[in-house]
């Protein structure tokens, strides 16, 4: 069974070299219920989830920090649903293979 979380967070951009991705953060605290779950193991202690922002659902990985998990948010995603920096999203994630 898998978990189902919602929460709303910034839309945030993090450069490296030449390139620009889109993120938001998963809050602090459901960050931490989520890495007590007894998930297999994946690259870099990602989670798979399917996320929805509006009508967009799309699968990816949610990826942990030292305090987070982030969510990127690829251009599609952003442009089907009006998304721009520093704009507030309602993310809906399904956590799945637990």
């Amino acid at each position: 069974m898998g978990v189902r979380i919602e929460f709303e967070a910034k839309v945030y951009r993090w450069q490296a070299r030449t390139q620009s991705w889109f993120f938001v953060d998963v809050p602090a605290d459901i960050s931490s219920d989520l890495r007590e779950l007894p998930a297999p193991p994946r690259g870099f202690g990602s989670l798979r989830v399917e996320a929805r922002i509006g009508g967009t659902t799309w699968r990816t990985s949610i990826f942990p920090g030292s305090e987070t998990y982030a969510l990127p948010l690829k251009r599609a995603v952003r442009d089907g649903e009006g998304l721009s920096e520093g704009q507030v999203a309602t993310v809906h994630l399904d956590v799945l293979e637990l």
